[in-house]
Parts: C-alpha cells; structure tokens; sequence
C-alpha cells in the first residue's frame, strides 16, 4: 500500500540565512541540555552556602527536569498559535531572567523556584527550536541535516554540562554554573528576530487551557513515579506505593486527555497524527534510544569516578573525549538514510548499540579506561543515528501547522524514554549489586563490622567507598573489592538487558518504517511516501 502526504509547499532549498539562522537557534538548545546537568559538580557548594534539607536538594536536581517535561506538549500547542519564534524569544527571555534568580539564590526554596522557572522556560524553547528547523529546511535533505546538527547538539550539550561546571567551579562561585547563560540568552534575542522566520497556523482556534492543564497533569505523575521507582531501586526510602499511585493516576487522566483531543476541534495534540505509522512508530523509536542513552549514563559515571577513582572533573572529560565521533554519526546517518532504505539505517543505528551494550559485559574493574570508553562510542554512535533519523521522520510526517505540537510529543517521548531507562535498568543494576554483596559478605568482609556498615555496604557503591574509607588497610581494600566487583556484575545485567531492548527496537524500526520516503519535487513540495506501512 502507499499513501501520500504533502506536508510542505514553497522555495524549497535553503539559502546561507537559514543556515545562520539554525546557528542562532542552536544557542537555547545547548544551554537548556547543559542544564539538566550542569549542577553535578555544584552540589558540595551548595551544600555549604544554601544548606539544603536532603529532600530539597533532590527538588533542586529534579523540578528542572519534572516542569520541562510537563509543559512541552501545551507549550508546543501555544507556539503553533501565537509564532514559534514569539515564543522562542519568549523563552529566552525567561531563562535568562530565571538564571539570574538561579544564581543569586539565598535560600534552598528560592533555588527550587528558579530551577522551575528554568523548566518552564526550557519547555518553551525545545519545541520551539525543532518546529522551526521544520519551517526553514524544505528540503529532504538539507533538513536532515540540519536535524542530524539539531541532534548532535542536544547529546553534546548533556554531556558538556558537568565539565562546564567544573571548569567554572574551580574559579567562581557556584552561582556562575547559571549565569554563563544570559550571554548567549542575548544573543539569541538580539539574533533570532534577524535571522529566524516566524511561524504559526493563522486557522487554529484559540488555546485549549483546560487540556494544557490536563497535559501537565498526565506527564508529571507519570514521569515522576518512573524516576522514584529508580531512586527506590537504589535504595532509597519511598514507600513503592506512591510512585505507582503517581503512574497509574496520570495514565487516568491521560485517557481523559486523549478524550478531549478527540472531540476538541482545536485540539493542542492531533491525535490523528498516530494513526500515520511512520509518526507513531519514530515517537516509540525515539522513546527506546533514549531509554538505553540516559539508562546507561548513570553506569558509566559510577564507573569512571566509583571504580576507576577518577574525579568528577576528568570523568567529565573522558566523557566528552568520544564526543567528536558521535557527532559525526548523525551527519553520516543523515547521507546513508538518503542511498537506502531509513528503517533499516535505524535498526543498524539499534544493532551498534546493541553490541556496545554487549561490549560493556566483558568490562570488569581491572580492565581500565579504553574498553568502557569504547562500548560507550559504539552505542553511542548507534543511538545517535537513531534519535536524528526517527526525528527527521517525525517532523516529515506531520503538517508544518502542527510541527510544534509534534516536535512537543517527540520530545515528551524523549524524556519518558529516559525515566523509563533509569528506572528500569538501574533497578536492575541496584539489585544484582546488592544480591552480590549479600552472597559475597561472609568471604569478602572484614568480621565485626556494625549492622548499619554492613548495610551502607550493601546498598550502594558508594556507601561502600564511605566505609572501606574508615577501615585499615586490607580490611578497606577488600571492602572496594567486593563492591566494585559485584557493581560490575550489575552494569552487565543492565548492558544485556539494554542490548535485548536495542535488538526490538531494530526489529520494531523494520516493521514501522520499511518503505519509508522523505522526498522533495523541483517544484517545492515535499511528500512523504510510506509504500508497504500505510497511514493507518
């Protein structure tokens, strides 16, 4: 079967002001990703000056991250409706001014209100940037790579934040972590008007306020049960109760979301968009890349610092060091998908991460830096190559009305997809971590260490580093041994279990998007052709 789709009609190549222009909005991009982890290093800083409850110092880690996912889908629906480029500005003026809040903060509260503010300014600029590289690049190929840039970008600038924070750490105070946005945050201001077209749907109706409210009610239960099912997988002290109450209530009102959307006739999510595969096929595609990219992140760092003892700011940097070729994977990613068939690019891109997952098995505390290093190159490289062709695709597949409410669910799915990665695999790191400790203590633990020792030990790594730091000797060293052995174990659980996932998200790339064709006429109109898959 083959279905039609005219998703575009204009000039269709794009000139030298486009490509400045996707420069411009590049800035958001990196520093709204830097910001999810531009606070690893602060923490000890803020400790001291803020003193922060342990409560509050998780809310200062995770409201950035809750509001942000929360609001993209109502703030992608809001820049359809007053321009994507109004609202770009919007946002930049807002994470600017809530960055100086950031910084200045006197108090832990006043911290967790900014880091909100931050999430809410954040919402407006992701969106906001992938809807207009769909209004600026017509053309199959310039998009994708303009999107494969797009990408790069995202991954580079999560990776950049712990080394950005520690490198100004170790001059300024812990405020400076927020303030080295506003000067970018002005550029793009003063830029963006320049350089970046407007866009929004002149036929939409106004905005659905009681959806958006509904919208931010389904996400953040949802995504906030997944990541507390993680943290108790880790130990941590949560009834399992609650977060699953927090799941299942937010799957409820997500039904009575999607039942709004169905009878609303403006709705801010077109529902209609999931009955083309291609769209909802690249959303579940995105969801798993990402389910194995921020999954595993926790692993490797644990290692690199945990059981290589390197400190937080060589990590950091070792982390980066692959960076130069996984930012080449979606650019190369972007010239294959244009010679053969994209779904079977996107399972190739899920196979590589597969067998880097496959690789981290054979990685145990004595092999040193250059294997975990390159299992993290090679599904890195994989999951890149995914995540920019499943988003070009996306974006192809949906009216250019609504491509801020698409790249709004895409981006959605990415933060879903990464709850879920942490939830899942790190309780299944956690478990085997402690089921190793437990069957190893008798043998590999010193005698007559005190109940709550013994129960730091078998919670976490790094519980056990704290105790093997009091003991003498012998007596500490076997401690690291024990942990660092059965944390190894862990991280090969994770690594098959990841791979196993990797391996059907190829499978499901064949099934949903076989047959797919993202082409542009002379004349300007791009279509896109699903032979074989359908619309339905």
């Amino acid at each position: 079967m083959s279905s039609e789709y005219t998703v575009h009609t204009g000039p269709a190549r794009a000139g030298r002001k486009e490509w400045t222009g996707l420069a411009v909005l590049l800035l958001p991009l990196l520093f709204v990703s830097m910001d999810v982890s531009v606070l690893y290093f602060a923490v000890p800083f803020l400790s001291v000056e803020l003193e922060p409850t342990s409560t509050q110092q998780l809310w200062i880690f995770d409201v950035y991250g809750f509001v942000l996912a929360g609001l993209l889908i109502p703030m992608g629906a809001l820049g359809d409706r007053i321009g994507r480029r109004r609202l770009l500005l919007i946002g930049a003026a807002g994470f600017g001014a809530a960055s100086v809040v950031a910084a200045y903060a006197p108090s832990a509260e006043l911290l967790i209100a900014a880091r909100a503010l931050l999430g809410v300014a954040g919402a407006t600029l992701m969106p906001s940037t992938l809807a207009l590289i769909r209004n600026m690049f017509h053309d199959d190929r310039q998009r994708g790579t303009a999107i494969a840039i797009w990408t790069g970008v995202t991954s580079a600038g999560i990776a950049l934040g712990p080394v950005l924070s520690g490198l100004l750490l170790e001059h300024f105070w812990w405020g400076s972590v927020f303030l080295i946005n506003l000067p970018f945050m002005l550029a793009l201001l003063v830029l963006a008007p320049v350089l970046v077209p407007e866009f929004r749907h002149p036929g939409v109706g106004p905005f659905d306020w009681l959806s958006g409210l509904l919208s931010l009610a389904t996400v953040l239960p949802v995504i906030w049960g997944v990541k507390e099912l993680a943290q108790i997988g880790g130990g941590a002290e949560t009834p399992f109760w609650e977060p699953l109450a927090a799941i299942v209530a937010g799957l409820i009102l997500g039904v009575v979301f999607l039942r709004r959307q169905l009878r609303h006739p403006d709705p801010i999510v077109d529902v209609a968009l999931f009955r083309r595969r291609a769209f909802g096929g690249a959303v579940a595609l995105n969801v798993i890349a990402m389910f194995g990219v921020v999954g595993f992140a926790l692993f490797a760092t644990q290692y690199l610092q945990s059981v290589l003892g390197l400190s937080p700011l060589r990590a950091a940097l070792w982390s980066v060091a692959p960076s130069i070729l996984v930012g080449a994977a979606a650019p190369v990613a972007a010239a294959l998908a244009r010679r053969i068939d994209r779904a079977y690019v996107i399972a190739g891109g899920f196979v590589l991460a597969a067998g880097g997952f496959l690789l981290v098995t054979q990685v145990t505390p004595d092999t040193g830096l250059w294997l975990v290093m390159a299992a993290a190159v090679t599904y890195a490289v994989g999951l890149v190559t995914v995540m920019a062709l499943v988003t070009e695709v996306a974006l192809a597949v949906a009216p250019p009305e609504r491509a801020g409410s698409a790249s709004a669910i895409l981006e959605s799915g990415t933060e879903l997809g990464g709850a879920l990665g942490m939830a899942l695999l790190g309780s299944l790191g956690s478990a085997i971590y402690r089921r190793e400790v437990t069957d190893g203590a008798p043998a590999g633990l010193p005698s007559g260490l005190p109940g709550d020792a013994l129960e730091m030990i078998r919670e976490t790594l790094g519980g056990a580093q704290a105790v093997a730091a009091q003991l003498p000797g012998d007596a500490g060293e076997g401690v690291l041994r024990l942990a660092r052995d059965a944390f190894t174990d862990g991280m090969h659980a994770a690594g098959v279990a990841a791979a196993a996932v990797m391996l059907c998200g190829a499978l499901a790339a064949v099934t949903a998007l076989r047959g797919l064709r993202v082409e542009t006429e002379p004349g300007g109109t791009s279509h896109v052709d699903v032979v074989g898959a359908g619309s339905r």
